[in-house]
């Protein structure tokens, strides 16, 4: 068994390649949560959602989110009665939120949903949130709080921002499904996604640390000189006070890693770090990339 920790682009585009290597049973996904948000009228659970419409071949891969091929027919009119709507979402995926929603609030956890959604689309990997306790991720501005997804999503990562919090300020307790997935693994391989909104959440969580610590850890750096793949995680590196490369990242994983893998072409330099091809242009390069990390037995 291998465990995945996972944002919402970088560790499902290797994800894909190690599909072909793995099956899907082997392979268990902790999920960021704090990007959770609850959205007109449905609970949107970004990253655990592009995980499980991966596995059960769904996933728009043009964008790293939705579902391939959805129409947008209640988003069009949504827009006309809410002009200030900033997430465009399709139908089935609208859905899928408000099922979740529904499910919530009747009283069920966000792991049980979770399952119940994975055995609807017939998927045989585990995926876990990381947390059934909310903790969500807010950016600071000279305007107030905001939601990550505000942040992200409306302004496109372009506001200045001067801390990174999170709502309640107190550790989320890791679920015992969570635990017990690290407990099981034969490897834990730390995705190269965003690590200060998709990982950091993760290790946060109570418990899982200290089972990571148990375990043979492999980091897979989301940068390639001093600019991530995709996505904000430049600038949250540097509110963090981490520099904003991959040594920021490897300082930031601190001991909590045993293998640090960072692409070939990068210009940073990390000692001890393996030099892979890291940039997951194509579903071959990315089940390259999981070959590589599993044959030489980092």
């Amino acid at each position: 068994m291998i465990t995945f920790l996972s944002g919402g682009t970088g560790t499902p585009k290797l994800l894909e390649g190690a599909r072909n290597v793995i099956p899907d049973s082997e392979i268990s996904v902790i999920v960021n949560t704090g990007e959770d948000i609850w959205y007109q009228g449905g609970h949107i659970s970004p990253d655990v959602d592009t995980v499980m419409y991966l596995f059960a071949g769904l996933l728009n891969t043009d964008t790293w989110w939705g579902v391939r091929g959805d129409s947008f027919l209640t988003h069009d009119v949504i827009n006309k009665l809410i002009p200030d709507a900033y997430m465009s979402i399709g139908d089935k995926d609208r859905a899928v939120h408000i099922a979740r929603a529904e499910w919530l609030k009747n009283g069920m956890t966000l792991t049980q949903v979770t399952e119940k959604l994975c055995s609807h689309f017939g998927i045989s990997a585990t995926i876990l949130p990381m947390s059934d306790s909310p903790f969500t991720t807010y950016v600071r501005t000279a305007q107030g709080d905001i939601h990550f997804q505000e942040y992200w999503v409306r302004y496109r990562g372009s506001t200045e921002i001067s801390a990174v919090i999170h709502v309640p300020d107190k550790q989320p307790p890791a679920t015992p499904e969570v635990t017990l997935a690290i407990r099981r693994s034969d490897m834990v391989i730390i995705g190269p996604r965003n690590p200060v909104t998709s990982i950091l959440p993760i290790l946060t969580c109570t418990g899982v640390r200290e089972e990571l610590a148990k375990k043979k850890v492999i980091a897979i750096s989301p940068f390639i000189g001093d600019g991530p793949v995709s996505g904000p995680a430049a600038q949250l590196m540097r509110t963090m006070e981490y520099p904003a490369d991959s040594t920021g990242v490897r300082a930031l994983y601190a001991d909590l890693v045993d293998v640090f893998i960072q692409d070939e072409r990068d210009t940073a330099q990390v000692p001890g770090a393996v030099r892979l091809d890291t940039l997951m242009k194509t579903p071959a390069i990315a089940e390259h990339l999981m070959r590589e990390i599993l044959s030489r037995e980092l």
